[in-house]
């Protein structure tokens, strides 16, 4: 079995599209949840708020040529992962398109643009904005497939539309290519473009906040007065490689991936099972070959959404039989989708290798039916460990866990 190491990482989120203003939002509690006006005309859904991605500008060398095959969700996964390719020192690097790196990337659906294109079309006979690339914009793998076009990327490619586990799955599927030989070198994370349907879903599932007039409270994971998810939008990248590779170029090693496990719970596509949560992470444990006791901090997938929370916390609790802290960070975000797999492995990296952990925004209550963990809340917390959980559950019944190590 081969070692997997992250040598480059980086996203676009709300926060920001570097570490360092990341970082500085979080120290300062900011919050990327916004009123969208521009959804009032959507009459019969409550919900008018979001987590939006402002100032996304794109570099001279993106040409229409390179872009015409991308919406927004592309360009996102596409930018993010120049960006991680960049700090892994890779981005030039003519070994990347030779084969040797594969892409494993994810978004719940295309983009938006398009599938209006082709429902313009079914609607009213007619072609309108239909093109030769509306399918390319809109069909599920259009992330992985994008980001290999954009790199000249010739190695595997492994497409990953799983919903909210779709950021985690890429990561885990790019590490399970690298370990087991099929692969030196991966790019792999999630994307999500911000959509009005998608906030539709979750308002018809009475999920979706209304707190409409009071954007920067909520959503609230795990707060006895939370009422629900905001969507936002955003994309990680992490650039993965093989422990000896990484080394005899002289990379940075950011951390160690040591355990992955994925599993589906099998008897309900939207209801949370706590057995089957749990059951992912016994699989990351074995794959590791860690006892639960060696984790110091939880990355929770934390919706704000009553079950999901009050499961998932309950699960954790019991499955490390102790207050382990712990944190969601879609407060600061929104949930999103598709991309908050990966944006929370990058932050998780990040934080564990600083020594410190951003709270969960809006925690001020803890629900009481939800199991008693050391939820970091208020304000950073000054924390030293080894070993890092990230945790995402997603529709269908999906559930993943990833474990990271701090490189010594």
């Amino acid at each position: 079995m081969k070692r997997v190491v992250v040598t480059g990482m980086a996203g676009i989120t709300a926060l920001g599209s570097d570490w360092a203003t990341v970082e500085a939002n979080l120290r300062a509690n900011v919050s990327g949840i916004e009123r969208m006006p521009d959804w009032d005309r959507f009459e019969e859904v409550n919900t008018r708020l979001g987590g939006p991605v402002k100032d996304f500008t794109l570099p001279a060398h993106y040409t229409r040529r390179k872009t015409r095959t991308m919406g927004r969700v592309s360009l996102l996964s596409v930018r993010a992962s120049e960006l991680a390719l960049e700090q892994a020192g890779l981005l030039d690097d003519p070994e990347i398109s030779s084969g040797a790196m594969g892409v494993s990337y994810g978004s719940c659906t295309g983009s938006t643009d398009a599938i209006c294109e082709f429902g313009s079309l079914l609607m009213t006979g007619k072609h309108g904005k239909f093109n030769a690339t509306t399918y390319l914009r809109m069909m599920s793998h259009t992330t992985a497939v994008n980001v290999g076009l954009f790199f000249g990327l010739k190695g595997r490619v492994i497409p990953t539309c799983s919903a909210c586990t779709s950021g985690s799955q890429g990561i885990g599927y790019a590490y399970e290519a690298i370990k087991y030989g099929m692969q030196p070198m991966m790019l792999a994370g999630g994307a999500e473009e911000l959509c009005p349907s998608e906030a539709a879903v979750f308002d018809a599932l009475f999920a979706a906040s209304v707190k409409n007039d009071a954007p920067k409270t909520t959503p609230a994971p795990f707060d006895r007065d939370r009422d629900g998810l905001v969507i936002g939008e955003g994309a990680g990248s992490l650039v993965l490689e093989e422990y000896e590779h990484a080394k005899a170029r002289g990379a940075r090693i950011y951390a160690e991936i040591v355990g992955y496990g994925c599993n589906s719970d099998g008897d309900h596509a939207t209801h949370p099972n706590q057995e089957t949560m749990g059951g992912a992470m016994d699989r990351a444990f074995a794959d590791a070959g860690l006892s639960p006791d060696a984790i110091g901090f939880v990355s929770c997938h934390g919706t704000a959404t009553e079950q999901g929370d009050i499961a998932e916390s309950n699960m954790t609790r019991r499955y490390f039989n102790r207050a382990i802290p712990a944190a969601s960070w879609k407060g600061h975000l929104g949930h999103t989708l598709g991309a908050c797999g990966a944006i929370e492995s990058w932050w998780a990296i990040e934080m564990m290798n600083r020594g410190w952990f951003a709270p969960t925004l809006n925690l001020h209550n803890l629900d009481p039916r939800c199991g008693e963990l050391d939820f970091v809340t208020d304000t950073i917390r000054p924390l030293e460990t080894e070993y890092v959980v990230n945790n995402n559950f997603a529709f269908g019944g999906i559930n993943t866990a990833l474990i990271f190590r701090r490189m010594p």
